[in-house]
Order: structure tokens, then C-alpha cells, then sequence
């Protein structure tokens, strides 16, 4: 087995990258797929998820590895030698810190959300992917529906060098709550509407990958 390996990556923080890595993790379970997810961010967010998730069952469903910049790649390389889907959450940088996950990718995404700030930052990080000859795809996140800034963001996006995401990610209360229950969205009650928004985007990453 040699799995696929996603790497979560933006330079500004709070674009909702380990959200991101969350949900995308769970719908690749739900799909059937063995998953391992790697934190690489000092914050440790996305390990703090896992273990919040562990408190409530037997055994874990998906597997944590924690790594330095320049260890990802060796560990992301074992990985997905056992998993069918290697997810890796990154700091919020664009440096030469960050390059080491970028060049062990299959595919980089970088979430931006509607602020001209967040557009702005996704440069960095997409010609980083370019030095690492590695695809990327922009994924409007916490988009405000039917907003003029909305729709501005989403129409300078399309115009960056990388593949754009025709599924959006809505700014939904799920989102924000299932993280602290060490939760997907789609293992929340009543959130139909954000885990349609994530098997959207997981059809389209899977796309990439076929």
C-alpha cells in the first residue's frame, strides 16, 4: 500500500487549517479508508482533537504522528506505507520550514477565507508548492453566502495559479463546534449541510488524486 498524502498549508493563521484536516480525516474514514493524520504545528491543535476523540472510544479509528518540519517527511513516508490517506496539519508560515511537508505532498490545499488578508497570504505558500513542483488547490473557507465580498474573494481566487475548488465550506457553527468533541461534522446531529460541503470537496481532492 502506498497511500495519498495531503498537506493542510496557509502563511496566515486562523484560515481554519486544522478544521480542515479534521473533516477531511473523518470523511475519509467514513469513506472506508485506513487514515492517519500528522501535526506539525507546535500549537498541537489537531493532537489535542485526537486525544479529546480517544477519551470516548476503545481504540482509535485513525492514527496520530507529531513531527518537526524536517521530519514530516520521513514520517509521513511510513505512513503511507500502512494508510490510504495521510493528512498533514501545518504552522501557519510560508518559509523554508514549511517545505519539507510541501515536497513529501500529493497535493497541498490551502484554505482562504473571505478577507483580502487571507488572499494575500495564499501567494507564499502557492509558489512555494510551485518550487516543489506540487500541485495545490484553493478552497474558499468560512465563506459568508450571497455577501459582495464573498463573491470578490471567490472571483480573485479563480485567477491563482492553482486548482480551484468548486466546492465551498460555508461559515457554519458545526465547523467551529465538532473539533471540541473531538468530532467531524458529519458525526454531529443536524449538520447535514456542512458535511455536504465536505464530501463535496473530498470527491474533488479524490478527483486529483485518480
Amino acid at each position: 500500500m502506498t497511500g495519498h498524502i495531503l498537506t493542510i498549508a496557509q502563511q496566515k493563521g486562523g484560515s481554519g487549517k486544522t478544521t480542515l484536516a479534521i473533516n477531511l480525516a473523518i470523511e475519509g474514514l467514513y469513506r472506508g479508508k485506513k487514515v492517519a493524520v500528522v501535526d506539525t504545528d507546535p500549537q498541537g491543535s489537531l493532537g489535542r482533537w485526537f486525544m479529546t476523540r480517544l477519551r470516548s472510544m476503545d481504540a482509535p479509528d485513525i492514527e496520530l504522528s507529531t513531527a518537526s518540519a524536517w521530519g514530516v517527511a520521513y514520517e509521513v513516508g511510513k505512513l503511507a506505507d500502512s494508510h490510504d490517506l495521510v493528512i498533514v496539519d501545518t504552522p501557519p508560515k510560508a518559509d523554508s520550514d514549511l517545505r519539507p511537508a510541501l515536497r513529501a505532498s500529493d497535493l497541498v490545499v490551502v484554505p482562504v477565507a473571505a478577507s483580502h488578508v487571507d488572499l494575500w497570504a495564499t501567494e507564499g505558500v502557492l509558489d512555494l508548492a510551485r518550487r516543489e513542483s506540487r500541485p495545490a488547490m484553493v478552497v474558499m473557507n468560512r465563506i459568508r453566502t450571497n455577501t459582495r465580498l464573498g463573491s470578490e474573494i471567490s472571483d480573485k481566487a479563480a485567477e491563482l495559479d492553482a486548482i480551484r475548488a468548486s466546492a465551498t465550506l460555508a461559515n457554519r457553527v458545526a465547523f467551529a463546534e465538532a473539533p471540541g468533541l473531538g468530532k467531524g461534522v458529519r458525526e454531529l446531529p443536524r449538520a447535514k449541510p456542512a458535511t455536504v460541503e465536505i464530501e463535496a470537496l473530498f470527491d474533488e481532492i479524490m478527483a486529483v488524486f485518480a
